[in-house]
């Protein structure tokens, strides 16, 4: 639909050619009236077409504020849109400010880098941490950090996961360094935090850990001792032979207690020794099959499908913790007469154990705080049975240590699976085919 402007427009334009042909009836030769008068409207269009093209391209002079017919309207909403403009701008300025101040606040280092891992901008923590000045914008990041760790990490774009390294700026801090996308295409914003401080209480917790884990050991082997001296001894009262057998009971959990402490103590700290021998997986899992077939209070069939004789480059001790461990948490909810299943595969993405029983499940909020310390999901059940609650937490911290994931799957009333995920870069090399077994 034609806007009223444009309409009053077109009038003015016939207007003024009805005068000028009634000019040219008048005085003569009509045509040329017209033509006179037509050019001299073009003319004036192109006079404001030039000013508008000059204002635009060169930005001179003010832009006219006021012009007869339809210039009038377009010089109006170009005033409009310079104003809205120039209003966005301040807002987006003000908005950068603010930006800038709080980022130059915050207690992180902040470095923006382009596409050439160039710096454009860092806040003062960046100083601080890295010892980059504003002086050094335009270089290159690697240039102050050198970091063999980071420069594979700054080449990947990231794709590694957060570096930890020792900042030269600052004597004896440990950063955390970390890359995410930022800004227009290729830029990235590098992150950095020192976590001194979260490491040393993370040492100071494993320390007292371990020490209070040993020191508990010396007085629970005695307790230990005379309790057994007296469960042996023929003169203790008839009263006391229950009192005496629960304790025992207890005593032996505390020390099971202890030693699971002990063994996150020692993963968590890195000292279990070697993590490089090969592994005869499906061996070891034999092993610990045969073992768990000799408790009386176990499920009636417990398989054992290897179907794979590759093994795994890592530490036996750990993965034997981590997979009896499964084991024991499989055979702990299946009833008497379920079953439990033990598979060892090999493909293209890796190794893969699967553990899986048919017993209660697992509350699907609960899935994820399964490797959590002393976390319980049937509190009741596992104080009965003797868990200690530090199982799948150790399982967690040998797969880490083996580069290993742990999947977890399970529906209520219908059992779970847990399986473990090795990379294909941790496997050895095949020998011959391993049968299954069942009992």
């Amino acid at each position: 639909m034609i806007s009223k402007p444009w309409i009053l427009a077109a009038g003015r334009l016939l207007l003024i050619a009805g005068l000028a042909l009634g000019a040219g009836l008048v005085f003569g030769r009509p045509v040329a009236w017209l033509i006179a008068i037509l050019a001299a409207v073009v003319l004036w269009h192109l006079y404001n077409i030039y000013r508008l093209e000059r204002w635009l391209s060169l930005r001179e002079g003010k832009l006219p504020r006021a012009a007869p017919g339809i210039w009038g309207l377009v010089f109006a909403g170009m005033h409009r849109l310079r104003s809205r403009s120039r209003q966005r701008k301040k807002g987006l300025t003000r908005a950068i400010k603010e930006f800038r101040k709080s980022s130059a606040a915050l207690p992180d280092a902040s470095v923006v880098l382009n596409r050439d891992n160039e710096i454009i901008w860092l806040n003062r923590a960046a100083t601080e941490l890295f010892g980059i000045r504003k002086a050094d914008r335009g270089l290159r990041i690697d240039t102050f950090l050198r970091e063999p760790s980071f420069i594979r990490y700054l080449h990947e774009g990231g794709d590694t996961g957060p570096v930890q390294f020792r900042s030269l700026a600052r004597p004896g801090a440990r950063i955390l360094l970390r890359l995410v996308p930022y800004g227009v295409e290729g830029q990235q914003l590098l992150l950095g935090r020192d976590i001194s401080d979260r490491i040393r209480m993370e040492k100071m917790r494993r320390d007292f850990v371990a020490n209070a884990s040993h020191e508990l050991r010396s007085p629970l082997t005695v307790i230990t001792g005379y309790l057994d001296s007296m469960r042996s001894d023929d003169t203790v009262p008839e009263e006391w032979r229950q009192p005496v057998s629960d304790m025992t009971q207890q005593a032996a959990r505390m020390r099971a207690i202890i030693d699971d402490m002990l063994t996150l103590s020692r993963l968590e700290s890195g000292a279990q020794g070697r993590s490089d021998e090969a592994v005869d997986v499906p061996g070891l899992l034999a092993l610990i099959r045969k073992e768990t077939l000799i408790l009386t209070q176990r499920p009636q069939v417990i398989e054992l499908e290897a179907q794979s004789d590759q093994g795994l480059r890592g530490s036996e001790n750990e993965l034997y913790s981590a997979f009896s461990n499964l084991l024991a948490n499989a055979v702990k909810y299946t009833p008497a007469d379920g079953q439990v299943a033990i598979r060892w595969s090999v493909d293209e993405g890796g190794g893969h154990l699967s553990v899986s029983d048919t017993g209660r499940g697992i509350p699907a909020d609960a899935i994820p705080r399964l490797t959590e310390r002393f976390y319980r999901v049937h509190k009741g059940r596992d104080r009965v049975s003797g868990g200690t609650g530090l199982g799948l937490a150790i399982v967690k911290h040998v797969l880490e240590r083996h580069e290993g994931t742990l999947e977890v799957e399970s529906e209520l009333g219908h059992g779970s699976r847990f399986t473990c995920h090795f990379p294909f870069s941790r496997l050895t090399p095949p020998r011959s085919v391993v049968p299954t077994q069942q009992g």
